[in-house]
C-alpha cells in the first residue's frame, strides 16, 4: 500500500465537507463549511497560504515513519545472527509481518480515534474478549461459526457504542471511561468464563473437532496464500486484513467527509462545532469503529489458533498507541493518518522479531520500543509546528 493515498489529498478531497443544515441547528446537522484548521492537508489554510507547503509537512510524518522503518529493517539484517540470515528471506518477512498485522489491525483505528482526539484504553482486552467470546459460541455453546462470528463482532460494536455515548454525553475523559471498559472486560474474560467455563480461563473447541462453518471462516479469516519451497506454511490472511483496514482508512481520513469532520473534531472541537461538524456522531463512530476492529483481531486469533485465554491481548494498547505516535499522531488529536500508523505497527513487528533474530535477550523490546516512541513524539513535534508554520 503506497503510503501516498494518505498525503495525496486532491483539492477537490480537501473541500469535501459538503453544504448542509446552519450551524445553529446542532452538532448532528451536517456542516454549512469547511471545519477549522486541522493537521489535515489542505484544510483551514490561511488565505493565500501554498497548500503544497502543508500536504508537503504533513507528508514529513509519514515519511519520517518510513524512513524510521527502513532503518529500523537495515538495522536487524545487519545484526542478524541466525544461522541462515534468515531476515533477508521469505521466512523472516512472514515472521515480522504477521506480528505486524495483528498490531497494525487496531492500530490504524486507534490512531484515527487519536487525530480525533480521543483514546481508547480497552482496545487490548477487546481483542481477548472478543476471541474467548468466539471460542464459547463455537466451543462450548455449539453454534454455527459464521453466527458467532456475527455475535462476535456486534458485541463489540456495543462495547464500542457505549463507549462513545458515554464519552460524548457525560464528556468524561476517554481516558477514565475506556479503563473503565478495560477493568469491566478483563473480569469477564477471568470471572465470567471461569464460571461458564468448568473453571479454566482456556477456551477452545472443546470435543467437536470440526464444528459446522469453522473450515470456510478459517478460510476467510485463518488461513495462509503464497506457499513456497523456502515458506511452505505461506503467508498468513491476516496481512491482507491488515492492508486492506489501512487502505480503507487512508481513503475514509482523506476522500471523504467524514475523514474531514474527524480532523476537526481533534483540531479544535469548539470551532467543529460552530462549523456545523457533528462531534457526537463523529466521536461514537471512531469509537465503534476502534471496537469493531478489535472483534476482527479476535475472529483472526480463534480462526488461526481454535482456541483462547484470559490474558490474551492485555497491554497491547499500549503498542497500538506506540504505532500510531510513530506513524505520526500527536497526543493532542488532529494531527496524524493510517498509513504513518501502519507503518509504526511495522516497525513494533520488526523490533519483536529482529530482537530474536539477532540473538538478544527479548526483554530488550521494551527498551527498543521506549527510545523509538521518545524520538517519534520528538520527530512529530517537530513536523507538526513546522506544519502550522506552512499555513
Amino acid at each position: 500500500m503506497s503510503s501516498g493515498t494518505d498525503q495525496g489529498l486532491s483539492s477537490e478531497a480537501g473541500t469535501g465537507m459538503g453544504a448542509g443544515a446552519d450551524a445553529g441547528k446542532g452538532e448532528f446537522a451536517e456542516p454549512a463549511a469547511r471545519p477549522p484548521e486541522t493537521g489535515r492537508p489542505g484544510m483551514g489554510s490561511k488565505r493565500g497560504a501554498p497548500l503544497h507547503s502543508v500536504r508537503s509537512a504533513m507528508g514529513s510524518a509519514e515519511l519520517g515513519a518510513l524512513l524510521g522503518a527502513v532503518v529500523i529493517f537495515a538495522l536487524f539484517a545487519l545484526v542478524d545472527a541466525t544461522p541462515q540470515h534468515l531476515w533477508l528471506t521469505q521466512v523472516g518477512l512472514a515472521s515480522w509481518s504477521q506480528q505486524a498485522a495483528f498490531f497494525g489491525i487496531m492500530a490504524v483505528p486507534v490512531a484515527l480515534l487519536m487525530i480525533g482526539g480521543e483514546f481508547d484504553l480497552s482496545a487490548g482486552v477487546q481483542t481477548g474478549a472478543t476471541a474467548i467470546l468466539m471460542g464459547l459460541l463455537i466451543g462450548t455453546w455449539h453454534l454455527n461459526a459464521w453466527l458467532a462470528i456475527a455475535l462476535t463482532f456486534a458485541f463489540a460494536g456495543c462495547v464500542g457504542l457505549i463507549n462513545g455515548y458515554v464519552v460524548v454525553k457525560t464528556k468524561l475523559p476517554s481516558f477514565i471511561v475506556t479503563l473503565a471498559t478495560f477493568f469491566i472486560l478483563r473480569g469477564l474474560s477471568i470471572g465470567g468464563v471461569l464460571l461458564v467455563n468448568n473453571g479454566s480461563t482456556s477456551v477452545g473447541l472443546g470435543s467437536d473437532t470440526h464444528p459446522p462453518g469453522l473450515a470456510s471462516a478459517r478460510a476467510v479469516f485463518g488461513s495462509s496464500f503464497l506457499p513456497s519451497s523456502s515458506l511452505p506454511g505461506g503467508y498468513q490472511t491476516v496481512t491482507i486484513w491488515f492492508v486492506t483496514v489501512t487502505a480503507a482508512a487512508a481513503w475514509v481520513l482523506t476522500r471523504t467527509t467524514f475523514g474531514n469532520w474527524v480532523y476537526a473534531v481533534g483540531g479544535d472541537v469548539n470551532a467543529a462545532r460552530n462549523m456545523g461538524v457533528p462531534i457526537a456522531r463523529t466521536k461514537i463512530l471512531l469509537f465503534v469503529g476502534t471496537a469493531v476492529a478489535g472483534g476482527l483481531v479476535g475472529v483472526i486469533s480463534f480462526t488461526q489458533a481454535s482456541s483462547a485465554t484470559s490474558e490474551q491481548g492485555v497491554g497491547y494498547e499500549f503498542y497500538y498507541i506506540i504505532a500510531a505516535v510513530i506513524g505520526g499522531c500527536l497526543l493532542r488529536g488532529g494531527y496524524g493518518s493510517a498509513v504513518g500508523a501502519a507503518l509504526g505497527a511495522c516497525v513494533i513487528g520488526m523490533a519483536f522479531e529482529g530482537v530474536i533474530d539477532a540473538g538478544w535477550d527479548s526483554s530488550w523490546d521494551f527498551t527498543f520500543l521506549g527510545v523509538v516512541l521518545f524520538l517519534a513524539v520528538a520527530v512529530n513535534t517537530i513536523v507538526y509546528q513546522r506544519a502550522t508554520r506552512a499555513r
